[in-house]
């Protein structure tokens, strides 16, 4: 996506290539894009139809067998603005053509699977847009923070990931894999905000501190993730999160360039329409 207020297309300027540093990141910075505040909110109004369009034209090919779905992984620390980006750029998609799933502590259940078995029950089928808040990447990113996974495993885990991303690709679902990117003073002030605000305190978890107290060691896994799992078939983008009007706006700009890149279509009539509008006619 190019034009207006953006310089370079998101899809290009956000994606991890080999030599990406996660540190030399700003993430208060606004890759691609020359407008400020007000010119970005403008820009996600001015493109949320044609969002919910895409997605509509993707649910009708999927009736007519098609087998194109979108996975939207998002993924980044507490308060990253990861329900924000569902709000505002997947809530202008229909709710019948979404499915949002989050993973958190598994199971005991989940647990006695493969890491992947959860996973796999809340994939996106033909004609939906999935949207994974956290998702399989927490298994190579808290179970190498907290130790609760041994080196080797996690190692393997990598290259598993690899290989079931590369099976929904081919399959026919496209991933979109966003790293939203705060900074640590970012994300104290958001944090404050929601212990100085009674309407916050709901969001507000005790351990979003211990989370904060390993922010060194959680950039150090995410680092390792997005080098050993950014791929041809599923790219990683980083998207700086300290404006939240750019985060979104950047990742309703990724969505946008998956659902054109598939060149969808209305599927044809499988009826004689013009039958169809004599007999309706007639009655």
């Amino acid at each position: 996506m190019t034009g207006g207020p953006w310089t370079a297309s998101p899809s290009e300027t956000l994606k991890v290539e080999r030599g990406f540093s996660l540190p030399h990141l700003d993430p208060s910075a606004t890759p691609g894009f020359t407008g400020g505040k007000e010119a970005g909110r403008a820009e996600l109004k001015a493109h949320a139809d044609e969002l919910a369009a895409l997605q509509e034209k993707l649910y009708a090919q999927s009736k007519a067998d098609g087998r194109h779905s979108v996975l939207l992984v998002l993924q980044g620390m507490d308060t990253s603005g990861k329900g924000g980006v569902i709000e505002h750029v997947v809530g202008a998609i229909s709710p019948s053509g979404v499915r949002v799933a989050s993973f958190g502590k598994p199971t005991r259940e989940e647990l006695a699977h493969d890491f992947l078995w959860r996973v796999r029950k809340q994939l996106p089928r033909p004609g939906i847009v999935g949207v994974f808040d956290r998702s399989h990447y927490e298994d190579v990113l808290v179970a190498r923070v907290r130790n609760l996974a041994e080196p080797a495993v996690i190692r393997q885990r990598y290259g598993q990931i690899v290989e079931f991303e590369r099976e929904l690709t081919d399959s026919g679902t496209v991933i979109v894999k966003v790293m939203l990117h705060v900074g640590a003073g970012e994300q104290k002030k958001r944090l404050a905000d929601r212990l100085n605000q009674p309407d916050k305190h709901w969001k507000y978890n005790p351990e979003d501190l211990d989370a904060r107290a390993a922010w060194g060691a959680y950039r150090e896994a995410y680092q390792l993730a997005l080098e050993r799992t950014s791929t041809d078939h599923a790219p990683w983008f980083v998207v700086p999160a300290n404006h939240k009007w750019y985060a979104r706006l950047a990742v309703q700009a990724l969505l946008l360039d998956a659902l054109r890149g598939l060149h969808l279509s209305w599927p044809s009539a499988q009826f004689d329409v013009e039958a169809e509008k004599r007999r309706l006619a007639a009655g």
